[in-house]
Formats: C-alpha cells, structure tokens, sequence
C-alpha cells in the first residue's frame, strides 16, 4: 500500500483537497513537506472501511524534522490527500502515540 501512495506522489498522480489545502495554510505546511512526509513516512493506522473509502495516516518527517501527519486514500487511481497536520497534544503524546482517551 504504501509503496503505491508513495509512487502516485512522487509522479504527481494526486489531489488536495480544499480542506487538506485549509490544513496546510494553517499549519503552514507546504505541499514539499507532505511530499517529503509520505516519501519517508510509515503508515500509522489504516481504514480500510471508511465511509468515504480506503485510506490510511501517514507519519513523515520533512527535511527539517518536523512531523508531519498525512491522511490519503490508499486505493484510488488518483492519491487524494484528505488532511494534513502536525501531530501535537492534547491528541498526540508523540507524533506517533495518541493520547489515551479519557
């Protein structure tokens, strides 16, 4: 899975959504650094039955080691990315650790 949403954005096969493109402004997180993110990233979790279809949280670090959060499809022919973010509390422990519910 991982290798086809890496390939798909290392040739541009891909889509941003308004809200990911929200996301990124806000975050100031630029499309080199979700690039960059899914390139060196490992998934973190998969949703294969979510209502809008098949996709997948990716964590990467970008060049200057921030993290990055990517959530995308996983079996489109297009990678669409849904969101982006920089995991932090109070939902994230760690980039890759979610807070415990209370």
């Amino acid at each position: 899975m991982v290798d086809r949403i890496r390939a798909q954005a290392r040739t541009g096969n891909l889509r941003v959504t308004l809200h990911a493109q929200q996301e990124m402004t806000e975050e100031q997180v630029s499309l080199d650094d979700v690039l960059e993110a899914i390139a060196q990233g490992v998934v973190l979790e998969d949703y294969p039955q979510h209502r809008r279809g098949a996709c997948c949280l990716i964590y990467g670090p970008t060049r200057a080691g921030r993290a990055v959060h990517v959530v995308c499809t996983s079996d489109r022919p297009t990678l669409i990315i849904i969101t982006v973010y920089e995991p932090k509390l109070p939902k994230w422990l760690t980039p890759t650790q979610r807070r415990p519910s209370p």
